[in-house]
């Protein structure tokens, strides 16, 4: 006679087996982040649900859950790109999560001047595309939009609301070897590594991905409950577009 199998005992095995997996793939293939804030803005919003690749520098403690203390360095490590939005722990705290564009690289020297950003002495290219509307987590806002060129010839958008604000004149940074030096895309509202007693230079440890590709994005118009209204809160032309 054949043992009948299922019941509470299967159900359960088959729960765990799922979160195992998915505990495998978040800790070396992707893990979903979300953006709460609009230090990213352009590039990301408020409400973006996207991608991160954790095996793009290695894996470090900070790759699995809860950073388990089991190693020190990254194993397969390799150095972010110039321009590369990465997600890393916050030196000070890393029970938090951050998103930022890396901008420098150890050794570099980094500095703002009159909102311009100086890397190794040169002035990077900035063009301005026009005024620009930037809905976060405050007030709506006009700005002037950039496209702003990083050594290497990587491009990207920035947004700035002035050239004379707290963070858009600096002292030179020098990025310590094992470090990284990150910015926020929204220059004038972002807590980066130009806040050295905030953020500061990264350590490479910290790294936990970079981030590929948007999946998700709601603009916040429809609360939770409000199922009829869920269509137009999306933002369907940034689903699967990627992140530069």
């Amino acid at each position: 006679m054949t043992k009948k199998r299922g019941g509470w005992g299967e159900s359960v095995r088959t729960i765990i087996y799922a979160g195992l997996i998915a505990i495998g793939i978040r800790t070396v293939a992707f893990e979903p982040f979300n953006i709460p804030s609009g230090s990213m803005i352009p590039t990301l919003l408020v409400g973006d649900y996207l991608f991160v690749s954790k095996y793009s520098y290695g894996y470090s403690r900070h790759s699995m859950p809860f950073s388990p203390n089991i190693f020190q360095g990254r194993l397969w490590g390799a150095l972010p790109a110039r321009g590369d939005v990465a997600v890393f722990k916050l030196p000070r705290d890393t029970s938090q999560d951050y998103i930022k564009r890396i901008i420098g690289l150890p050794g570099d020297r980094v500095q703002v001047t009159r909102g311009v950003l100086q890397i190794n002495g040169a002035p990077v290219g900035r063009d301005t595309l026009g005024p620009y509307i930037a809905e976060g987590d405050g007030p709506r806002l006009t700005v002037r939009l950039y496209r702003e060129l990083l050594p290497g010839g990587r491009a990207h958008q920035i947004i700035e609301q002035s050239d004379d604000g707290p963070l858009d004149n600096t002292g030179e940074f020098i990025v310590p070897a094992g470090h990284v030096f990150a910015m926020g895309d929204n220059r004038d509202n972002s807590l980066d590594s130009r806040v050295q007693s905030a953020v500061g230079f990264v350590p490479i440890e910290n790294l936990v991905g970079r981030a590929e590709f948007i999946f998700f994005s709601v603009d916040g118009s429809s609360a939770i409950w409000q199922i009829w209204n869920w269509p137009f809160a999306i933002r369907w032309s940034r689903l699967l577009s990627p992140v530069r």
